[in-house]
Order: structure tokens, then sequence, then C-alpha cells
């Protein structure tokens, strides 16, 4: 339907049935590389379309920040004809992806046993807070998996309250890994021929996101706790005052701790037993970081900015949003894209054959609804 776009995903017809954050960051990332995205909405719209402010031109930027490159068309499941055509949107395409409550599509026939009992090669991604066992009745909002995760025990000062990340942190993970799971599943159906089904749950997406800290549980039976900025494993890896501000200083080996001592003017400290590996500075860190910032007290953050990173130490100033997309921009990464004349954040994986596009911009409710019908109708 309509024009197709290179990329090496042309030619993939993406059903989604999606709302607010994972899944439409899956399919919009699926979308750039040049998938059709049909995105379905109810009468009402996504919900992120009230998500404001900030707004652009009257529009939600959250909702913005996560649709482009897709069509939308407004489909009542409560309506007959209109379940008809979300049959046979579902009937003709490659994937499908929903984030319903569990069970939620099976009155309506697309459930993933009723979709495949007629798209045999359709990949049905499902999105879930908590999976579809015990778990199936609670919603799923990023913020209740971050509490429950773990992740805000280890966010904020050591004395302080648990806070949440400043994103939905394991909303965008869970469609990382939902694309990644829908990739797969199409790779095994052009080998095999055959569809499936992929699940992915915020849950299980926040034990697998948490990396060190949940491998320190289940393999070490070290449950891990807040420290602030600081790294359980490592030192120095955190911000340190300067004569003006933080600098994010990192040793992140024996060797990279060595140059930063020699910027420091501070060449001793590596033949020190306690701090020459990185076991004794993290084990005896409350002793060497006084040292530390005693020395980097005596200039600006710039200034050892400058020279540290000279020298091969990585460290970095602790910016704003705003900062950040100047840096990408300083550093050549080009991060601000327009798609049809709205500016959103380029996709983040290069390709040299088949580079992504930015045809069309977020679609208004309903924006193809007109194409849309008349095509599953023909």
């Amino acid at each position: 339907m309509g024009k197709q776009r290179s990329g090496p995903l042309d030619g993939i017809l993406v059903a989604d049935f999606s709302r607010i954050l994972a899944g439409p960051y899956a399919t919009m990332l699926l979308a750039d590389l040049g998938a059709d995205v049909i995105k379905v909405e109810g009468p009402g719209g996504d919900d992120t379309r009230a998500w404001m402010p900030p707004v652009r031109d009257g529009t939600s930027t959250y909702y913005l920040g996560v649709n482009r490159n897709k069509r939308s068309v407004a489909l009542d499941l409560a309506d007959p004809d209109d379940l008809d055509l979300a049959r046979e949107l579902a009937r003709r395409a490659d994937v499908m992806i929903e984030n319903f409550r569990p069970g939620g599509l099976r009155r309506f026939g697309l459930d993933y046993d009723s979709v495949a009992a007629g798209n045999e090669g359709i990949v049905y991604a499902s999105i879930s807070g908590f999976g579809t066992h015990a778990g199936a009745h609670l919603p799923g909002y990023d913020l209740m998996v971050q509490a429950a995760s773990g992740l805000m025990s280890l966010t904020g000062e050591a004395d302080g309250p648990p806070y949440k990340a400043g994103v939905a942190v394991f909303d965008v993970i869970a469609g990382l890994h939902a694309a990644v799971g829908i990739l797969a599943a199409l790779h095994h159906r052009a080998r095999c021929g055959a569809g499936q089904r992929v699940e992915v749950n915020l849950l299980s997406s926040a034990l697998s996101g948490l990396v060190n800290h949940t491998s320190g549980y289940v393999a070490g039976g070290a449950a891990p706790f807040r420290m602030g900025n600081a790294h359980p494993s490592l030192f120095p890896y955190e911000p340190l005052p300067t004569a003006d501000g933080d600098l994010v200083v990192i040793a992140g080996n024996d060797g990279q701790f060595r140059k930063l001592c020699q910027v420091l003017g501070l060449p001793e400290l590596p033949d020190d037993p306690r701090f020459g590996r990185n076991q004794g500075r993290t084990v005896h860190r409350e002793a060497l970081r006084p040292i530390l910032v005693a020395r980097l007290a005596q200039r600006t953050r710039d200034e050892w900015f400058r020279d540290l990173t000279a020298a091969g130490v990585p460290c970095a100033p602790i910016t704003t949003v705003d900062g950040g997309v100047a840096l990408a921009e300083e550093l050549g990464l080009d991060p601000v894209v327009e798609a049809g004349g709205v500016p959103g954040v380029r996709h983040p994986i290069g390709f040299s054959a088949t580079p992504p596009r930015y045809d069309l911009p977020p679609p208004r409710l309903d924006e193809h609804g007109d194409e849309v019908r008349a095509w599953l109708a023909g």
C-alpha cells in the first residue's frame, strides 16, 4: 500500500496495535528501516497524544518522539465493520505488535491463535508489564516496574529515598527487545516459512537491563544497594568536584588510572598497594577519593576535561539534554533529523548500504484512514 520505501525492512508490513511507549518505539525503529507501519488507534487515539506539555504546534512532543514514518487509521474494535478491517489488516501483515492486557484481544479474534489461523507466517509480538502467567492482571507502567524490579532501590543517595530514573527506561528497553525479537522471528520465517509469537514483558526486560546488579545477586548472592553516583565495582567512576563544577572521571582499568594520576601530578599513587589495582581502589575508595578531590580542586572542570581527554582518560562534564544534543552535533553525529518538517532524534543505527529513512511525520489521528480502509476493503 502506498509508495515503497527503501531500507533493509522494505516490503515488511507491520500492523501496530500498540500504544504509549514500548510498542510505538519498537515500531518506529522498524519504520525508520523501511517497514510499512500502519498504526491502529482507537477512536480517542494513542494515549500519548494527550501527554503534554511540552507541545509542538499543539501536538504532544511525547507522541511525536516515537511515531514518525507511520500511517494512522482509527478503528473502533467494538464496531463490526471496523473489526473486520482490523482482522483483514492482521491477515495481510508480516508483523503484528500489541500491548493490550494479556488476553485482551481474544474477544476480538485478534489474539495470536486467531490471527495465526488465517496468517501462518505472522510474527506476532506481545508486550506486557509482568508476563502472561501470575502477573497477567497487572498493568504495565514503567514506573511500577522501576519500583518492583529494584531499580529505584539503586537510584539516589545512599542515605536518601529511592528515586526513579529520569526516563521510562524499561519501556525503552522492552521496545528494543521487542524489535530484536521481531527481527529474529522474521529471519526464522525467511529460513523456515513459519511465523511465531514473540513475548516481551517489562519486568523481564528490567531484570536483564539491570545486568551487573542482577548478576551480582543471582550469581554471587550480593544484593546491591544505593550508592548515589558511585559504582559498586569501579573507582573512580563517578562525578568528582573541580574548582568550578563536577566532572565525571572514569578509570575503567589500571592503565587508565595510571594515566589519570600522571595528569593530576600524582604519579606515585599507582605504586601504593591500596590503589594499584581496581579491586584495591574500590575497597579503599574512601581513602583515595579525598586525594583525587584535593588535586582536582586546583583547576576548572574545562581545564581538567581538556587535559584528561588528551591523555586518554575517560571523563565528561555533566550537562543537560540540550547540552547532550549540542555535544552530538559538535562530534558530527547529526542527532536531529526532520520527518515531514517535524524534528526528531536520528535513528541510532547506521547502515552503509541501507540507511534509515525519514519520509513521514508522526501522523494525525486517522490521517491515513481513507487510504488504509480503501486498501483493506479492496
